[in-house]
């Protein structure tokens, strides 16, 4: 029920709506922001990824899925809240060998996996979106030792807006295909915020890149951070 009435389940229902699931190539490139090319690719996670364990949180249709697992040789797994959401996923790319899709909350996935990850991303997903002084804990307790952390959420100064100081989430918009916008609660801390909560768990930021969309200057527009296991 809880995934029924969520902006992102309205999403998954527009665009399979508009156009039926079907089977996709793997993407050449793994992307950390809704600008195709900006930023850096799936490097950032390891250098080597053959054979290691990934956990996406908030998969979506499953693009970076199938470009871990297809061009790094990865075993990775894809969860989202929405059903919807996986069953595009699995249409999509359900035929690559070590990809693999999963309905849940992520915390409550982390939560009840018994399995350990080299490398646990979210790119708008989980992470911002979920309460994290409960979702990074998780991510920590289900990480190796070295592990990476990778997430991107929007830039808390997009479009002039200033980050959060209370440690309170804010109302945010998720633009639907339909371009209508429905609201969403979304946490907005700037790097050192995201630093503190992090070292709280035991993860220390390892990088902090802000990227600008090319036609949305002068703001940045995402937040992307790399921190580590110790």
């Amino acid at each position: 029920m809880l995934a029924q009435v969520s902006p992102w389940y309205a999403h998954a229902a527009q665009r399979l709506a508009a156009a039926p699931a079907h089977a996709l190539t793997a993407p050449a490139r793994m992307e950390w922001s809704t600008c195709p090319g900006l930023g850096p690719g799936a490097e950032i996670l390891g250098r080597d990824l053959r054979g290691k364990h990934i956990l996406e949180l908030g998969c979506g249709p499953g693009h970076n899925v199938a470009h871990l697992a297809k061009h790094r040789q990865a075993h990775v797994t894809g969860v989202d809240l929405i059903g919807l959401q996986v069953r595009r996923a699995r249409s999509h790319y359900g035929h690559i060998a070590g990809a693999t899709f999963a309905a849940g909350h992520a915390l409550h996935h982390l939560q009840a996996t018994g399995r350990t990850f080299d490398a646990i991303y979210s790119v708008f997903g989980a992470v911002g979106l979920v309460a994290p002084a409960l979702l990074l804990a998780a991510i920590s307790r289900r990480l190796q030792p070295g592990g990476v952390l990778a997430f991107s959420v929007p830039h808390p100064a997009r479009a002039g807006r200033h980050p959060s100081t209370d440690g309170r989430p804010r109302e945010d918009y998720v633009t639907m295909p339909d371009r209508t916008r429905l609201p969403v609660a979304r946490w907005e801390f700037d790097t050192r915020t995201w630093a503190a909560h992090l070292s709280r768990t035991g993860l220390r930021i390892t990088s902090a890149q802000e990227l600008r969309h090319p036609h949305r200057a002068p703001w940045p527009t995402t937040l992307l951070i790399t921190a580590r296991k110790r």
